[in-house]
């Protein structure tokens, strides 16, 4: 994910949990727990700049038994 889409869907994820964490006051409370696990992954989804990183693949010339023939 960019950061344009990361932003987004980390805000519409806390935004949804929020709404949830909201209504379960209301009365539901077991619901509460669904709307404090959203505000966490979307914090995870915004904050989260390692996904973007690729790391490259390390090549070795000396033949392993396990390896590819």
């Amino acid at each position: 994910m960019n950061i344009v889409s990361r932003t987004i869907t980390g805000t519409i994820i806390i935004i949804l949990g929020i709404f949830v964490t909201t209504i379960a006051l209301f009365g539901a409370y077991f619901i509460l727990i669904y709307g404090i696990l959203l505000i966490i992954i979307g914090i995870f989804i915004l904050f989260n700049k390692k996904e973007d990183y690729i790391e490259q693949i390390k090549t070795t010339k000396t033949k392993s038994k396990g390896g590819k023939k």
